[in-house]
């Protein structure tokens, strides 16, 4: 018993010798970290908007699921008058509401220029989905309307390009049919509104369901023009009483 009792001594005291450097090192790694500055971050707006990222895509160019949009290059006009919306209970969504519920006038302003500001690539629209005659109806009501059901076109107040008309009118195209969908549905059910005059919701009210499937699925198929940014001004002639509100379009 003794022979194996020092035999054990002796083979351990060799392992022993071998890992105290190991130990060393790590107390002194953990020593040195625990003196060292921590980690500053920046405080600015692309630092704060980072948050958003998580649903809206790096930048604000959307989200990968199609529910979330873009809301890189949109009006500010219009982003500022969603996130009031959101807030003031005009739109609908848990998450977002928490998110702005607390912040004053000033600062959804002034996050809603810093969106606006972003100027990153649109993805390649996905491939047109439905059938050739529902295409044609969609590219029909966005081009020219329906005037026998006093449908207007999209055109006339989403710009001739459909890229929104600054400040305030947001462009359609880049948008995932499934999200024009459903914001569709939402102004038909009162869901999604907007300050008076509600011009959408007068639209969207007009709209059969196939009509609603023809535009999301035409606009949605749309390869995005060179220029991408809003036009200036409303274009010349339009004739909608209410073409230059501030809530219209299906984009958030």
């Amino acid at each position: 018993m003794r022979l194996a009792a020092s035999s054990n001594a002796v083979n351990t005291r060799p392992a022993t010798r071998l890992r105290r450097p190991a130990l060393l090192l790590s107390l002194a790694l953990l020593t040195g970290a625990a003196h060292a500055a921590p980690p500053t971050v920046q405080d600015t707006m692309a630092q704060r908007m980072v948050a958003c990222a998580v649903c809206h895509g790096p930048a604000g160019r959307a989200g990968p699921d199609g529910y979330y949009p873009r809301i890189a290059g949109k009006p500010a006009g219009y982003l500022y008058h969603q996130l009031l919306n959101f807030r003031d209970g005009r739109r609908h969504y848990g998450l977002m509401t928490q998110m702005v519920d607390r912040l004053s006038d000033d600062y959804l302003r002034e996050i809603a220029d810093y969106f606006a500001a972003l100027d990153v690539p649109y993805p390649a629209p996905a491939p047109a989905a439905a059938p050739a005659a529902l295409l044609e109806r969609g590219r029909q009501l966005v081009q020219h309307g329906d005037p026998a059901r006093g449908l207007p076109a999209c055109v006339q107040c989403h710009g001739a390009a459909m890229t929104g008309v600054a400040p305030n009118v947001p462009g359609l195209l880049g948008l995932p049919r499934d999200y024009l969908n459903g914001q569709l549905g939402a102004w038909k059910t009162g869901q999604r509104r907007a300050l008076a005059p509600d011009c959408m919701a007068h639209v969207a009210q007009r709209l059969p369901d196939t009509d609603v499937a023809a535009v999301s699925g035409w606009l949605a198929a749309q390869p995005l023009p060179a220029d991408t940014k809003a036009a200036a001004m409303a274009p010349a002639g339009n004739s909608l009483a209410c073409g230059s509100a501030p809530e219209l379009g299906g984009g958030r």
